[in-house]
């Protein structure tokens, strides 16, 4: 019996179809596609590019028209790797898209250890009394890509189709000489333009609260993530990687393709090169490429997203390149006797071989540490420094000997253009990593019940233990699972519980009813795990339609992690996000009023000056060494010593100022996407041209 094979081959671009026509960079922009193999249509739609990840619907709505769907079964596209790259073959175009999309899942699973779930769904149902209530959330299994939704040079992620647009538009350009004028130019061809949007995509099933703009760092953090995906993957094309490392004698910091992102979309709508460029840009008065200076004062200055976003691309991008310098620095010692300039004159292949080798190696490293590192970001309110540390945090806990200085090459990359964390006094790989709480749960004898409410505030272990407990049999239920619905199922039963089995205990409930009036716990966590809850505006929890005396909160995104270090070193956690609100009124000055109390009548709904405040925290549980090792908290409540825990009033003050005062007088380009409407699409509105 033959088996099947363990990778679909498919022909694309590296970069875009602009690449294909120019003589230096023709041989390396058609490339082939390693996909691991996926059985792809479902029944009925057997000859349809729908996978179990994604579904392709080519449906042009400006002349009403579905193109031909491409057969990824069919038999001669199999056997030459499927289709050739071609602008006016929109099977192609399906081709393209249904590649570099499943490569973008691929590095995100590898690197999370994790299966990629889209976000799911809200299920919202009329009660007895008509009111709207929450039962519960709805599993999206396919993501949906339209390869030419749109007529204009635009291309987004839209949460609310769960679904990424492409577009396709009549070029502009400012050189007649670098594109034809009036020529169309499809989104869908970008490698660079579908990884972003993938990306996008990704994130917002990671954590939805980083579309929620409560600073400027958070629309400019995806578009940043986004970019640094789409650019790092293209040093896994190894022929090309060799192609620029030979013409740029092995000196990635000047110019070249891999430092830019979306040429011919780029050059297409009146720009120069890139859409972005990560190390450098042209100066318009020479006409000549120069790498960029670090500025620190940009990142206090600069606000528009894309702009703002280069910053984090560039420092990321600048690590990157110490790590490469420092590995090759013994290759070129040797290939230059030593003097470490090398000759005149072409590179030896072998050269070229090593020296792409350790770039592409640096490059995997790279990416990975910065996708790792979002299981150890805030849930809420994500800030440029908080992802700082959760860089150092995630690569301290996967390897212990960091003998490369990775971590290093980061702090001193982030130093150089002003990204800092707010909260701290030095500067050092111990104080950017995440403090360790290291509270233990490990019982002896039979596993822990759910215990009674009314626990001393002395019971934290004991209380954590009832969390830990579970949280291992949830580890156990599900690590050896691979069907992403079914993963989707188990999860869900175990943050609600299981319907069922009346009267299952789930994690909303083990801490719904366990952690009143515990403050170790509500100062851990930094949410209102207190008496005095709704006099600081938090709801009360409302379980079957019956008002409870506990607070409300949220938990989501938990999930099993396993990876592995280069060292070895093998990590196992659970990980969790709990998220609560607080309804508060502001004055004319948008500067805190007052908390909005008995926020449970639903008037705050009618009162224009009220203002939902978020905090959250991420839990880290260690299943190896069975302790509670992290909570990475934006807080919602703030303690004073000797006083009752009070919202935290600075940082609200702060959010009102950015989110409504600001956006309000300085007529920002991007008020709409302050609008919370379901029918926004903050995405379409920011990657408009």
């Amino acid at each position: 019996m033959i088996k099947k094979p363990a990778f679909r081959k498919l022909r694309g671009y590296a970069f875009d179809p602009s690449m294909s026509i120019k003589m230096d960079t023709a041989d390396i922009n058609d490339i082939i596609y390693k996909i691991p193999w996926e059985d792809v249509g479902i029944k009925g739609y057997e000859n349809v590019p729908i996978g179990e990840y994604i579904e392709i619907v080519d449906y042009d709505p400006t002349i009403q028209k579905f193109y031909e769907p491409l057969n990824l079964n069919d038999p001669y596209l199999l056997a030459q790797d499927g289709i050739d790259p071609s602008e006016s073959n929109p099977m192609f175009h399906q081709q393209m898209v249904y590649a570099v999309t499943m490569l973008t899942i691929i590095n995100f699973e590898k690197a999370l250890g994790r299966k990629i779930i889209w976000s799911e769904r809200n299920i919202w149902e009329k009660d007895e009394m008509g009111r709207t209530v929450f039962k519960g959330v709805k599993y999206v299994q396919r993501l949906r890509i339209y390869p030419h939704a749109l007529r204009e040079p635009n291309a987004y992620y839209s949460p609310e189709k769960r679904a990424i647009l492409y577009g396709y538009f009549n070029s502009q350009s400012n050189d007649e000489s670098k594109m034809m004028p009036d020529s169309l130019v499809f989104t869908c061809l970008s490698h660079d333009v579908i990884a972003h949007e993938t990306t996008h995509a990704i994130l917002d099933g990671i954590n939805n609260y980083f579309n929620n703009p409560t600073n400027p760092d958070m629309l400019a953090f995806h578009e940043a993530f986004a970019d640094i995906v789409a650019l790092f993957q293209h040093f896994s094309f190894k022929e090309v990687l060799k192609n620029q490392i030979s013409r740029t004698k092995g000196d990635l910091n000047s110019q070249n393709l891999l430092g830019q992102l979306a040429q011919e979309f780029g050059s297409a709508i009146g720009n120069y090169g890139g859409l972005r460029d990560a190390i450098g840009k042209v100066n318009k008065e020479t006409d000549t490429w120069e790498p960029l200076k670090p500025d620190p004062s940009d990142y206090k200055t600069v606000m528009e997203p894309h702009a703002r976003g280069s910053i984090l691309v560039a420092a990321v991008f600048d690590a990157f390149l110490t790590i490469y310098k420092n590995r090759v620095a013994d290759l070129i010692r040797i290939a230059s006797d030593g003097t470490g300039e090398l000759k005149k004159g072409e590179l030896h292949p072998d050269l070229v071989n090593r020296l792409a080798s350790e770039a592409a190696k640096a490059a995997s490293h790279v990416l990975r540490m910065c996708i790792r590192a979002l299981d150890y970001c805030p849930p809420v309110d994500l800030t440029f420094g908080d992802y700082f540390r959760a860089l150092i945090t995630a690569d301290v806990e996967l390897l212990d000997d960091d003998r490369r200085d990775y971590r290093i090459a980061f702090i001193e990359a982030f130093r150089k253009r002003g990204i800092y964390p707010t909260d701290l006094k030095t500067l050092s790989i111990e104080s950017l990593k995440f403090g360790e709480l290291n509270i233990a749960f490990h019982v002896k004898g039979r596993k822990l019940e759910l215990i009674g409410t009314n626990i001393s505030k002395n019971n934290t272990n004991k209380l954590i233990a009832i969390i830990g407990t579970y949280l291992k049999d949830y580890a156990s239920e599900i690590k050896f699972i691979s069907d992403r619905e079914e993963i989707f199922d188990i999860t869900n039963k175990f943050i609600w519980g299981d319907p069922k089995r009346k009267g299952n205990g789930s994690l909303y409930k083990r801490i719904n009813m366990n952690f009143e009036n515990q403050e170790l716990f509500a100062e851990a966590t930094g949410l209102s795990f207190i008496s005095n809850y709704n006099s600081l505006g938090i709801k009360h929890y409302v379980e079957d339609g019956i008002q409870t005396q506990t607070p409300k909160f949220r938990i989501q995104n938990l999930r099993f992690v396993s990876c592995v270090g280069p060292d070895g070193k093998l990590l196992n956690q659970v990980i969790f996000s709990i998220v609560q609100t607080a309804h508060i009124l502001f004055d004319e000055k948008y500067t805190f009023q007052t908390p909005f109390q008995d926020v449970n009548n639903l008037e705050y709904k009618r009162q224009k000056n009220h203002y939902r405040f978020l905090g959250g925290c991420t839990l880290i549980f260690n299943l190896d060494t069975l302790e509670l090792k992290y909570s990475i908290s934006k807080p919602l409540i703030v303690f004073e010593k000797g006083k009752e825990a009070a919202l935290n009033v600075s940082k609200i003050n702060k959010e009102l100022k950015y989110r409504l005062r600001d956006a309000y007088y300085m007529k920002n380009d991007f008020n709409s996407y302050f609008d919370n409407s379901p029918e926004n699409e903050p995405f379409a509105f920011l990657h408009q041209h």
